[in-house]
């Protein structure tokens, strides 16, 4: 533990930043730490990398890598090391001109370690935005940290006691993070969020000389000579970490009732969506385009027209409704794998007034 945490961790005054905030703009490049090895995963991975346990249809690195670029990020860095193979063949498919993975020798040290591995692809960069790939977020939750312009950190001043006793704990001063440790007893927990200038990597050197190569210990050391803005998760926003196979669930769990809308009607709500959004969270493993979705609620409906038509009241009545259901499904199934598409919205729309 680092000079820094130790004086937090027992109560001490907190340690006043030195200098004042840089601005860094809105970040182009998003650095994933992807290289971890997780234990306590091993149920479920079967001794392979936890970036690669599936949930609504993507692996988690995939899911980090597509969340960034739907935020606008021109450039991701995804940086791999326990069963590197495997994921960097994951990462260097999904968008091969934006997104790359790079393999950190030193990952068994510790996060901080892996970060180092990304600063040569960082170069000419005013700031960089972190994240670590076990950590799941919704649509709205990086945003604020996006628009931050200045060091800052994603914070969750409410989280739930589970995450909490999990979590990595933050020491603020005026708004300001100043200290990041799991021994900590401060109520803010992060999120595994950070905007970094590049001074970032001369602190974690620092502090792995030290024998820090934490995450934690390095981004300490920086708030120690740059403010680091404590940015809240916005409150209609969430966001997990997915460490056990009960994190798992409870992040598919939330993952499906992010599907609902907030037009839905009562139907909707209260029949639809249930049976869609369970459907959708099958189906996304399956190499189903949205699209062919399109067609089989357009074909429902018409076989429910052509039975109503034709007296069978009950038949018709039933394949209206399972149209009903599909035609919410391919819009579900593209929100989940991150792939919307005016396309597609064009293709349902069109169908939906046939």
């Amino acid at each position: 533990m680092s000079e820094t945490l130790s004086k937090h961790a027992t109560g001490r005054p907190l340690v006043q930043p030195s200098r004042p905030g840089i601005e860094l703009g809105r970040p182009r490049l998003a650095i994933v730490l992807a290289a971890g090895r997780s234990e306590r995963l091993a149920s479920v991975t079967g001794g392979g990398s936890k970036a690669l346990v599936r949930m609504g249809g993507l692996s988690l690195v995939e899911r980090a890598v597509r969340t960034l670029l739907a935020a606008g990020m021109e450039r991701v860095v995804v940086v791999v090391g326990y069963q590197a193979g495997p994921v960097a063949t994951v990462v260097n498919r999904i968008a091969p001109d934006r997104v790359r993975a790079v393999f950190a020798e030193r990952w068994e040290l510790g996060n901080g370690a892996s970060l180092a591995a990304a600063e040569p692809h960082s170069a000419e960069e005013r700031g960089f935005l972190l994240v670590t790939t076990d950590h799941v977020f919704s649509d709205s939750a990086l945003e604020p940290l996006l628009a931050a312009d200045r060091p800052a950190v994603l914070v969750d001043h409410a989280p739930d006691p589970s995450a909490w006793a999990e979590g990595t704990r933050v020491s603020l001063h005026e708004e300001r993070a100043v200290a990041f440790s799991k021994e900590l007893g401060d109520p803010s927990i992060d999120c595994g969020a950070f905007l970094l200038p590049p001074s970032a990597f001369d602190a974690q050197r620092r502090t792995q000389e030290r024998g820090d190569a934490s995450l934690a210990g390095a981004v300490t050391e920086l708030a120690r000579v740059y403010p680091l803005e404590a940015v809240p998760l916005p409150p209609t926003a969430w966001w997990q970490d997915v460490d056990t196979p009960e994190d798992l669930r409870a992040v598919s769990n939330r993952l499906r009732r992010s599907l609902t809308k907030d037009a839905d009607g009562p139907v909707s709500r209260y029949l639809n969506r249930p049976i869609s959004t369970r459907a959708s969270m099958a189906l996304a493993h399956l190499p189903i385009h949205p699209d062919v979705v399109s067609l089989v609620a357009f074909l429902f409906a018409l076989a429910g027209a052509w039975a109503l038509g034709v007296g069978a009241g009950v038949a018709g009545g039933l394949l209206v409704l399972a149209s009903s259901i599909l035609d919410g499904v391919d819009g579900e199934i593209a929100r989940l794998r991150i792939r919307a598409s005016a396309a597609g919205s064009l293709l349902d729309g069109v169908l939906d007034r046939i």
